[in-house]
Parts: structure tokens; C-alpha cells; sequence
């Protein structure tokens, strides 16, 4: 019985020794930041969303979601405050449920997409909050307006994905603007002005390090 049980260790070491010389296979997911790579990383536009709400006349509260979002990130996980963020958001691919609404979102009354068919985020300040949370202060630029935007991140995890094995990195933000500010002034006050905004962004390595086997 020795022999089989030091075969056994012997392969287990060796799988080991080769994990740790394989930068692949030392991608297994963290949730660990400290363990995040550094470099540049780019939005995944099928899992970069972001969903909005608002109080409708008091009766309920609406949804909507923005998605297809494009960005880059700038991460230094041992050095958070250098990290930098920047994300478009197409404002025609708003989805509500409801076809008349999309189209009543793109007039002057709201987003005014023919004149304005973006807006922008831009990080100026990144803040640790806690070993896993951050605060993202930046610039949100919407209808042409610039406003200051505080954004409260959450890193959940990172590692090489399952579905296409790249390096990714992914977080949740929560963040709350008055659609005021920004010249959406439609139905106020019966509409709401206060927006809350629910953040999704898995992001992907820009350059993968390459395999020594």
C-alpha cells in the first residue's frame, strides 16, 4: 500500500509545483484583492449593465436597465488609489419592458439621444472603503451636463473564467444621482428625481500572460 500512497503524494506535489510556475493555473478565482493583477482591463459589454430605478408617481417603483456599457480600467490592486475608470454608456439601448417608453426616453423630454446618444463616466478619485469596497469618485456626463458622481464598488471575485478563459475581474456599485441636475426635468415633481443606480461590471484582461508549458 506505501507505494500507490507516495505515487500519490509524488503527483500531488508535482501538480502543485507546476501551478505555481503556470500563471494560468494559478488564476484559480479569488476573492481576494490582494491577489488581483495589475494592469489594464476592458469592460465585457454582455455583462456590463446598469439598472435604474425611480419612484413613478408614487404608485410604484419603475425599472429599467442600460446595457452593452464599453470601458476600460487601469487597476493597481496594492495601490487602489491609482486605479482609473473610464465607461461609455449608449443611451438608445434602454430597456424598460415597454416599447413606446424606450422611444419616449430618447426625446428632449429625457435623454435626447439625437443630440446626445452617450454619456460618459470618468473616475477621479478612488477611496478603500474596506479590504473589498471602494468609493469611485468621478465625472458623470450626461445631456452635455458634467455632475460629480460617487459610485460605492464591491469587488466580488477574479480568475480565469469558465466561459472563455480569460482573466476577469468583476465588481457591483451602487450609486444615487437626481435626474435634475442633468436637465431631465420631465413630470417633476410627480415622477421622481431621485434615481438609484445598480452597477454590473465583469471586466477582462487587456493582454493575457502566456503559458510556460
Amino acid at each position: 500500500m506505501r507505494a500507490p500512497i507516495l505515487a500519490l503524494i509524488g503527483l500531488l506535489c508535482l501538480g502543485s509545483a507546476r501551478a505555481a510556475d503556470d500563471p494560468l493555473a494559478a488564476a484559480a478565482p479569488s476573492k481576494d484583492p490582494t491577489q488581483v493583477r495589475a494592469g489594464t482591463y476592458v469592460l465585457d459589454p454582455d455583462h456590463g449593465k446598469v439598472t435604474w430605478s425611480v419612484s413613478h408617481l408614487g404608485y410604484s417603483t419603475y425599472y429599467g436597465q442600460f446595457a452593452g456599457l464599453t470601458g476600460t480600467l487601469e487597476l493597481d490592486p496594492k495601490a487602489p488609489e491609482k486605479s482609473r475608470l473610464a465607461v461609455s454608456v449608449a443611451l438608445n439601448g434602454v430597456v424598460t419592458g415597454s416599447a413606446r417608453l424606450n422611444e419616449h426616453l430618447a426625446t428632449p423630454d429625457f435623454f435626447d439621444t439625437a443630440k446626445f446618444p452617450t454619456a460618459t463616466f470618468t473616475a477621479t478619485a478612488v477611496e478603500a472603503t474596506s479590504p473589498t469596497t471602494a468609493r469611485i469618485t468621478g465625472d458623470l456626463n450626461l445631456r452635455g451636463i458634467s455632475r460629480p458622481l460617487a459610485i460605492d464598488a464591491t469587488f466580488n471575485q477574479a480568475g480565469i473564467h469558465p466561459v472563455d478563459q480569460r482573466y476577469t475581474v468583476g465588481f457591483d456599485g451602487l450609486a444615487v444621482l437626481k435626474r435634475s441636475d442633468y436637465g431631465v426635468n420631465a413630470f417633476l415633481p410627480a415622477l421622481g428625481d431621485e434615481v438609484s443606480l445598480r452597477i454590473e461590471g465583469e471586466f477582462k484582461a487587456a493582454q493575457e500572460p502566456t503559458s510556460t508549458r
